[in-house]
């Protein structure tokens, strides 16, 4: 799992842009997480770049545009925040399954959504997991990324589930009840 180590400004940055980008579902203009982080627009965007080179961010060209996370953001910063392994549910054709927990999520080709595939890694046996059987993972802790999915493969040795993701979100904030 390659774990991207971010700088304390990109954190800060990465972190305003999810939340921003949670509560308006929509691409985030750099001038706004600016002002969210206290810092001029120039160095925003030159943050934005060094990002987009680490395909954490992606540009949206015009005048509605400006700036979203990708998948490997909500990644990158669960794996900076995440000290211990939290307790991340797992649920299999509807069933919680209690005996495991999830290592981590590798997301591959982000960019295809429709070649989209999860590698979960799990503590516990995958043994139960059969191919086309589904599969929901989350919420993650820090960026509440939920994975929807149907088993495509599995690798028992390393407790992999391979994933072919029919539905990936991150919800905008529930209200405590």
């Amino acid at each position: 799992m390659s774990s991207i180590e971010l700088t304390s400004s990109q954190e800060t940055i990465l972190t305003a842009l999810i939340n921003l980008y949670r509560e308006q579902e929509d691409a985030v203009k750099g001038e706004t997480i600016a002002d969210e982080v206290d810092r001029n627009p120039g160095t925003i965007r030159n943050q934005m770049q060094s990002l987009k080179a680490l395909q954490l961010v992606e540009g949206v060209p015009g005048p509605k545009g400006g700036y979203k996370p990708t998948a490997n953001a909500y990644e990158a910063l669960d794996v900076q925040r995440m000290d211990e392994p939290a307790e991340v549910k797992l649920q299999h054709n509807g069933e919680e399954v209690e005996s495991v927990n999830i290592e981590g999520i590798d997301l591959s080709s982000v960019h295809h959504p429709e070649l989209c595939r999860a590698e979960i890694h799990v503590q516990g046996s995958v043994r139960d997991f059969h191919e086309g059987d589904s599969v929901t993972v989350g919420p993650t802790p820090l960026s509440k990324l939920l994975i929807e999915g149907t088993v495509d493969g599995k690798d028992e040795t390393a407790n992999v589930l391979i994933l072919r993701i029919d539905d990936m979100r991150a919800p905008a904030e529930e209200p405590e009840h």
